[in-house]
């Protein structure tokens, strides 16, 4: 099967980040579960098993702290058991996100909020163990989530959290037509990019270091839809996607800025390495 053309690369110029000193970013796994290559990429192979992660990313930053999705729960088992029984799979769990924040002794006040890069069940299971943590959503995305039948489990763990509502401008961001500032500093943008479902982002994370970060959700379930220019299965994106064609213009976006940034795709584990665990931070909040 033919790949997707290749777009021209990214040849403008970066956009202004100022992240402040001791910005940083700790990856915080929480499980995985099996799925076979063919059914996460076109081309892939009934042979391949893939551990799908189920992780959270902690930004901290002197404005306050976010979490990137939250992984997931201590309530997972039933969480799997109300989804439809084909798309239920082998899974593992380590610690849930709130979990790992209370060994390192974080102090969860400076928890602004978990901004979800959409709502599904394998993003958001982890609300259960973070109350009191708003959620952070656009508009589109909490209709998804209030109505879809595959907001079901968010429905459930997002009972007794206030739902901040952020909005997007008209700022163009590397390709993407709005997006949205969380800091004011650059730091940390998010785009709209609503082909999985309606409300799905992109969330851009620029460090110190000057390393960037595009991680997205699930514009591609693993980093061979962007290496190898490669969509989901047709019947896995009937099923799972809310606007296949808007979600192929913006892979095509994130397909261009290969070699500009650091890629991560939700449910690459190997996409994390280099991230630090939380761990590594046990002394700065103790």
């Amino acid at each position: 099967m033919s790949p997707l053309a290749e777009p021209a690369a990214w040849t403008g110029s970066l956009p202004d980040a100022h992240p402040p000193a001791g910005m940083a970013i700790y990856h915080l796994p929480t499980g995985t579960y099996e799925t076979r290559a063919a059914l996460a990429v076109r081309g892939g192979s009934f042979r391949d098993k893939r551990r799908f992660a189920a992780s959270a990313v902690l930004v901290h930053h002197p404005d306050g702290d976010l979490l990137i999705d939250a992984g997931f729960g201590a309530g997972v088992a039933a969480h799997i058991a109300m989804l439809p029984r084909p798309v239920r799979a082998p899974y593992q769990v380590t610690r849930t996100a709130g979990q790992q924040l209370d060994a390192v002794g974080y102090d969860r006040g400076r928890l602004r909020g978990v901004l979800l890069t959409h709502s599904h069940w394998d993003h958001a299971s982890g609300l259960d163990d973070l109350p009191g943590t708003p959620v952070w959503m656009n508009a589109d995305e909490r209709r998804y989530a209030g109505h879809h039948r595959d907001g079901k489990v968010f429905r459930l763990v997002s009972q007794g959290h206030d739902i901040h509502e952020y909005a997007f401008d008209s700022r163009p961001y590397l390709g993407f037509a709005s997006s949205f500032d969380v800091y004011g500093d650059g730091s940390v943008v998010v785009v709209h990019a609503g082909g999985h479902t309606t409300g799905s982002v992109i969330v851009f994370v620029t460090v110190p270091s000057g390393s960037r970060y595009a991680f997205v959700g699930d514009l591609t379930w693993q980093i061979d839809g962007v290496r190898r220019r490669a969509e989901r299965p047709w019947l896995m994106s009937k099923l799972a996607d809310s606007d296949p064609r808007q979600l192929r213009q913006d892979l095509l976006r994130v397909i261009a800025l290969e070699g500009v940034l650091r890629i991560v795709p939700a449910h690459d584990l190997g996409c994390y390495d280099g991230i630090p665990l939380v761990t590594a931070a046990a002394g700065r909040w103790r």
